[in-house]
């Protein structure tokens, strides 16, 4: 869990009833688009959860997302797995340069490069990532807990990722992400649920870096 990496693969059949169903999934995708780029920031509470059969894994972590998608900008902090927010786990944040992976138990922070290559996944760009590079196609409405949530699934044009599919649940009222579920060749499935959403939150303006003397005793690891 050092890293959060979507990466997601899809196989469409072209056939007039799937181009149909593109062109609502466009129409639906730039709805939630437009929604969230009016935001200059959002904050998200969300729960992540590993199941891999094989290893016999199952595991959630609750964590916070906080994103400036102008720029590029994100802050991840992941709690243990009692869930309470007192208890931090890692952190991942980004300037947009730079990004900083802090492992609280091991009292070390490791620096490298932003990945601004498109093969790594920016969590800042978890909202409007379908924009660029990816295919999608609408499955249906479907109802969670009292709740409708228009599902669509998207596959990127890379078919060398290691994911094969990845499945969004948007709120059909308030067009937003509620949840990804992603799947993996190898059989295992990470779900990401967003439990809350705050947007046009203000942050301190060091939200984005990493200040080592904040951090007292704390190994720097340099990976640039």
């Amino acid at each position: 869990m050092k890293n959060i990496t979507l990466y997601i693969l899809f196989i469409l059949t072209a056939t007039h009833a799937f181009a149909q169903k593109d062109a609502q999934a466009k129409v639906i995708l730039n709805q939630v688009s437009q929604k969230y780029r009016s935001y200059a920031i959002i904050k998200s509470d969300f729960s992540f959860t590993i199941d891999n059969p094989q290893a016999n894994i199952k595991e959630t972590r609750n964590g916070t997302l906080i994103t400036q998608s102008k720029g590029g900008k994100y802050k991840v902090i992941l709690y243990t797995a009692t869930g309470a927010k007192t208890d931090e786990e890692q952190e991942i944040i980004s300037d947009g340069k730079s990004q900083w992976t802090y492992l609280k138990a091991d009292k070390e922070v490791q620096v490298s490069d932003a990945d601004n290559s498109g093969e790594g996944f920016n969590p800042a760009q978890l909202f409007t990532m379908y924009e660029h590079g990816y295919k999608y196609i609408y499955n249906g409405d479907q109802k969670i807990g009292g709740k409708t949530y228009q599902s669509i699934d998207l596959t990127p044009e890379d078919d060398k990722k290691p994911f094969f599919k990845i499945r969004l649940m948007i709120d059909k009222v308030k067009k937003q992400i509620y949840s990804a579920l992603i799947f993996d060749k190898s059989g295992s499935k990470y779900n990401y649920t967003l439990r809350s959403l705050t947007p046009a939150t203000k942050v301190p303006d060091n939200t984005f870096t990493f200040d080592t003397k904040a951090y007292p005793g704390v190994e720097v690891v340099n990976l640039k």
